[in-house]
């Protein structure tokens, strides 16, 4: 889809995650004169645009770790989870190998790892644990160190542990499925840490107007990078061009109106420097 989309001249906003590198499009976009975003939402998407722009305050990054996840407002008996995205990708979340980055290398680990309790503010603790989603940071650039979590209600994923091998995907799919009438947040947490100071992003949605917490952020991102796509970029922008662009690409003034674009639309965005 997305060959034919450049070949066809169209710009593209792709929030499509898939295993298929984007950016080995790049030579084919310039040909046609095209522009694409790639893994645009909240986590890639926003998270890369929060690290690349502390980057181009202070360079010297020792390390950053995104926490993030979709989840009910309350744990529950069962899963204390539903899925605010396709469960077959929550699925192949939790099996794939996960990326990380360890003193400028990329080193592949076991998905789930790195189990520990976290202290979510206005929910309580939580529990994160290794998942792949750093994607593009990994050849960034921005950090010789950086890590990924996925964050769930505590025995989430211990289930999944022990039950996995015994449901099929299919009772998965209707243990997990998304209810509506049920409240739930979006929630991450960005810590980038210098040698004498670390600064965190919290990002936090509850829904609004029918909309689910992980649609909104997700999609308010994407409007967002849409608006700078087609609103005419200066000469300087990395937009000014054609090619394949992934979300830290993008430069200081792309990334401050994005934020403040999501900012203003409701979603919670706080940054804390200790």
């Amino acid at each position: 889809m997305r060959t034919v989309l450049i070949e066809g001249g169209i710009d593209i906003v792709d929030l499509a995650f898939t295993e298929q590198d984007p950016s080995q499009h790049n030579s084919l976009a310039k040909e046609n004169s095209v522009r694409m975003i790639w893994d645009v939402g909240i986590a890639p998407g926003l998270s890369n645009m929060i690290i690349k722009k502390e980057f181009l305050e202070d360079e010297n990054i020792l390390s950053a770790t995104i926490k993030v996840g979709g989840n009910p407002q309350s744990p529950d008996d069962t899963w204390s989870y539903m899925a605010p995205f396709s469960p077959s990708d929550v699925i192949e979340e939790y099996t794939r190998p996960a990326r990380i980055l360890v003193e400028g290398e990329i080193e592949t680990v076991p998905a789930l790892t790195e189990k520990h309790f976290i202290e979510v503010d206005g929910f309580g603790k939580m529990e994160a644990f290794l998942t792949d989603g750093l994607r593009s940071l990994l050849v960034s650039n921005l950090s010789r160190n950086m890590k990924e979590y996925t964050v769930r209600w505590p025995g989430h994923i211990a289930k999944w542990v022990e039950l996995a091998g015994e449901l099929t995907e299919e009772e998965l799919l209707n243990a997990w499925k998304f209810d509506k009438q049920r409240d739930e947040f979006t929630w991450m947490e960005i810590a980038v840490h210098y040698v004498e100071k670390t600064v965190t992003w919290i990002i936090s949605d509850t829904g609004k107007d029918g909309f689910s917490s992980m649609a909104r952020s997700t999609g308010l991102v994407t409007i967002a990078c849409f608006l700078e796509l087609f609103n005419k970029p200066n000469k300087q922008s990395a937009l000014s061009h054609s090619g394949v662009f992934s979300p830290e690409d993008l430069d200081t003034e792309h990334i401050n109106r994005i934020i403040d674009f999501v900012k203003t639309n409701g979603v919670s965005i706080q940054r804390i420097i200790k």
